[in-house]
């Protein structure tokens, strides 16, 4: 019996699972972190142990699979934690200032509660660290770049990384040699392009804004706009900030962050709605195309997370333009895939590029980082090496 707790701590909820076998002991969320009731992370996880206690148990726990947003380059693979991993994390923050410290803290309030039980820290930019130069580098000079760590990270690694070895697995592919361009698309989105099992690119860049029109995020823009806001538009530093986060992308648009929602005021006629949804097809039809160029030969073009597995229509507005390239929808299969359980094609078969829906699941992903790295699996033992801690210099 190898049990992992997976933990994903927000600045005032903290998510976790129990999972043992692939299968899902138990699941909560602690929220109102910050208030009287919830004062820190160490009492919500305090919470959150009781509960665990009081219903499957933590006996035959190996490890905990901590979610950690930013890994810099400083980590390139699960990292077993230990001081020198908390401060590498610690030192991070400044890339990540909303996700990183509050994980951090999950951390650290769980060494202490558990402090037999190995952490695992599962980062959510490892999966990207395999791009190339030429793909993480901004045309800015390389001296402030290094300086100040300014270069293309990527995001949703550890989801872009599950359904990669899933979509080998439905192909008959092995992952060392499977080439897809994998869509997660939920209130955040990001596009990553796969070459033999390895991320080469990926549409999100230094912070999770870059890339796709997403929920509440502007996704890619003219630099200059920044620019032009502050001396036209009187904004500050923070207002920019808070505006292309927090108050653009679908909700900026159409006024509603929920896809679901800007659809069925498009269907009843709103134009706003309508263009809004025009505007996010177009922007990921566009890196779609630009990763079929970059990974030539490609198997498969893979739809996934919450938005990607549900949205029949999006994936139609997408697909139904690439034709040009080999990607061929099966509009019957696709209308019938509606956050399926299990992967599923929806192409017609005739094309040479696939059309796969596969479910994500980060916390399954997280669990098997843990239990390779803790040596709880037939062949694996505990390791440590270059990727697995903090490296030297700029993140």
């Amino acid at each position: 019996m190898s049990r992992v707790l997976v933990v994903n701590a927000g600045s005032s909820s903290l998510k976790h699972q129990l999972r043992e076998d692939g299968a899902v002991l138990a699941r909560g969320v602690v929220e109102r972190i910050g208030s009287p009731q919830v004062p820190d992370h160490a009492a919500a996880l305090s919470a959150a142990l009781a509960d665990l206690e009081a219903g499957p148990g933590l006996a035959g726990l190996v490890g905990v699979g901590h979610r950690v947003v930013h890994g810099g380059t400083a980590f390139t693979a699960p990292a077993l934690v230990d001081d020198a991993v908390e401060a590498g994390i610690e030192a991070l923050s400044s890339l990540a200032p909303l996700h990183n410290p509050p994980q951090l803290a999950g951390v650290r309030a769980l060494r202490r509660l558990l402090p037999s039980v190995p952490q695992v820290a599962v980062f959510d930019t490892a999966f990207h660290a395999t791009i190339p130069p030429e793909a993480a580098t901004y045309a800015i000079p390389p001296e402030l770049a290094a300086r100040h760590g300014v270069r293309r990270y990527g995001f949703h690694g550890t989801s872009h990384r599950h359904v990669t070895h899933r979509a080998a697995a439905v192909l008959g592919v092995p992952v060392g040699a499977v080439r897809l361009v994998t869509c997660h698309i939920g209130n955040g989105a990001s596009v990553t392009a796969v070459r033999d099992g390895l991320s080469v690119d990926t549409s999100m860049g230094l912070t999770p804004l870059e890339g796709l029109v997403m929920g509440t995020r502007s996704g890619d823009l003219d630099p200059a706009v920044v620019f032009h806001l502050v001396r036209e538009a009187g904004m500050d530093v923070a207002d920019v900030d808070d505006l292309l986060n927090h108050r653009s992308g679908l909700r900026g648009l159409a006024g509603e962050s929920d896809v679901r929602a800007v659809r069925r005021r498009a269907d009843a006629g709103d134009e706003r709605a309508r263009l809004a949804l025009d505007v996010y097809a177009h922007r990921l039809l566009k890196y779609v195309g630009a990763y079929l160029a970059v990974v030539p030969g490609v198997q498969a073009l893979v739809f996934t997370a919450g938005v990607g597995e549900n949205d029949a229509r999006l994936r139609e507005a997408v697909c139904s333009r690439l034709e040009h390239l080999g990607v061929r929808l099966d509009p019957a299969a696709n209308a019938a895939a509606t956050g399926p359980r299990e992967p599923v094609a929806v192409d017609d078969g005739t094309g040479p590029v696939r059309v796969l829906v596969v479910p994500t699941d980060e916390e399954a992903e997280i669990a098997s980082q843990v239990l390779d790295l803790v040596g709880e699996r037939p062949g694996t033992v505990p390791e440590t090496g270059p990727g697995t801690g903090p490296g030297t210099g700029a993140p």
